[in-house]
């Protein structure tokens, strides 16, 4: 179950899902079929397409030079590097830069991994559907004592759906603006707190389901009403909504880079925008979260753990108000 092909394409009359199993088996392109609209995000430099040798990235600064935009896995570490007993976990995570082992057919992808950090195999399939992906993970616990990781999905939404006017729609809940992270273009307060979609900003209440054209940012979605989160561009041409297990990712990263970041490599070229299902909150990685008594996932001897995340692209009639 071993290939080096840099990409592997999946297809149904509806959409087309691009992967890249040497670099963290990130699915870099969605395409709705009809249209020819692309809905995942790109970064505005060219990244390497070769996994880091070490499996780790130092910082996010090596980290990037992999990121295409897209959908990286965050396992078992999420945002900072950090050593966790002895170990040390890059910038989110071995999952995100690894290769993984695959096979495919024309529908479906399966990606395994036995993780070099942590004692631990996942299992992931990722499936086309009609105008749906669908990603099937398994996490087997392999290790004589447990241990505490963060598991997350780092969907980017851009290109195409974000070309025009936008709104951000979401299954309700609780919304907290970072603490930490405050460049020069947020708008929010750090550690303001409010219900979706309406938290504290620096000249008022902001509204986060339609930011402005220039922004960088990144507040956290719980206590979830329901697990999802869609994006619509407001003249109906596409729309995308994703959906998951609560049980498994209580919470999901909201990220904001909307031409707001100028340092390098980003400046201020980027359009981005995360909604990103995690296990945990801030996004700092597991040795800060353990000082914070974040919601860390402890996994147990023998524990097998399963999930599933739907991601549907389609063209759109009106706000969307409903998961799919």
């Amino acid at each position: 179950m071993s290939n080096t092909e840099a990409q592997v394409t999946m297809a149904t009359d509806e959409i087309r899902v691009t992967v890249s199993p040497q670099v963290g088996g990130t699915i870099t392109e969605i395409v709705h079929r009809s249209s020819g609209l692309s809905v995942l995000g790109r970064v505005p430099w060219d990244p390497v397409a070769l996994p880091i040798a070490s499996f780790a990235a130092r910082d996010e600064p090596e980290w990037l030079t992999r990121y295409t935009g897209g959908w990286p896995l965050l396992f078992p570490n999420g945002g900072d590097a950090c050593t966790v007993d002895g170990m040390f976990h890059g910038f989110h995570g071995e999952a995100s830069i690894s290769p993984w082992r695959w096979e495919a057919s024309a529908r479906h992808l399966r990606l395994a991994r036995r993780f070099y950090t942590v004692p631990v195999e996942m299992e992931r399939v990722l499936a086309v559907e009609g105008d749906t992906l669908v990603v099937s993970e398994t996490l087997r616990m392999q290790g004589a004592k447990p241990i505490d990781v963060m598991w997350g999905h780092h969907p980017t939404f851009g290109s195409d759906l974000l070309d025009g006017p936008f709104e951000i729609t979401a299954g309700g809940g609780t919304v907290t603006v970072d603490d930490a992270y405050d460049p020069e273009a947020n708008p929010l307060r750090p550690g303001a707190a409010g219900r979706w979609p309406l938290v504290e900003g620096k000249s008022g209440p902001f509204d986060l389901g339609h930011p402005p054209q220039k922004m960088a940012a990144l507040a956290y979605l719980h206590d979830l009403d329901a697990a999802w989160l869609a994006i619509r561009r407001m003249d109906n041409a596409i729309a995308a909504q994703l959906s998951w297990d609560r049980r498994r990712f209580p919470c999901a990263w909201l990220w904001y880079e909307l031409g707001g970041t100028e340092v390098p490599p980003w400046h201020g070229r980027g359009r981005l925008i995360g909604l990103e299902p995690n296990s945990t909150m801030p996004a700092y990685g597991l040795a800060t979260a353990g000082t914070r008594d974040a919601n860390l996932l402890r996994l147990h001897p023998g524990e097998e753990i399963a999930t599933e995340l739907r991601l549907h692209v389609f063209k759109p009639e009106g706000l969307v108000v409903n998961a799919r």
